[in-house]
C-alpha cells in the first residue's frame, strides 16, 4: 500500500471535505435558527439550501468513488493512474463546491455546477473501469 501513498491522501482529503461540509452545514443552519434537516424550500437563491445541497453532493459523491479507489488498490491498478483518478476528482469536487457557495448563475442547475457535477461522475465511471479492468487481468 505504500505505493498508493498519494491517492490515501487523496481519498482522506475527500472524506474530510465531506466532513467539514456537514459541520459547516449543521453550524450554518444553528446560527439561522433552522433544524438540521433539509432546508425547504429548494431555492437556489438561499444561501442555506445551497449549503446543505453541496453537502448532499458531496455524501452522495463520496461512496461511489472511495470504494472503487480502495479496490482499485488491492487489485493492483498503476500507483500513478490512480492518483491522477483521485486528485482529478477531488479537484471537481472542490470546484464544484466553491462555485456551488458562491451561488449565482454558474451554481443554478444546468449550467457550470452540473458540467462540474457530471465530470466528476465521469472520472468515477472511469475509476469504476479501469479497477474492473485490473480485477479481470
Amino acid at each position: 500500500m505504500e505505493t498508493y501513498w498519494l491517492s490515501t491522501l487523496g481519498v482522506l482529503a475527500l472524506c474530510l471535505l465531506s466532513v467539514a461540509l456537514a459541520v459547516y452545514s449543521g453550524s450554518s443552519k444553528g446560527f439561522a435558527g433552522k433544524l438540521s434537516g433539509p432546508v425547504i424550500p429548494a431555492d437556489d437563491d438561499n444561501p442555506l439550501y445551497r449549503i446543505d445541497r453541496v453537502h448532499m453532493n458531496s455524501v452522495e459523491a463520496l461512496a461511489p468513488f472511495v470504494v472503487p479507489a480502495v479496490l482499485a488498490m488491492m487489485v493492483g491498478v498503476g500507483p500513478l493512474t490512480l492518483a491522477v483518478l483521485v486528485w482529478v476528482h477531488l479537484a471537481i469536487r472542490f470546484v464544484h463546491m466553491v462555485i456551488y457557495l458562491r451561488g449565482g448563475n454558474a451554481a443554478k442547475g444546468g449550467s457550470v455546477r452540473t458540467i462540474l457535477y457530471v465530470s466528476g461522475a465521469l472520472v468515477t465511471l472511469v475509476l469504476i473501469l479501469v479497477t474492473g479492468w485490473a480485477a479481470l487481468r
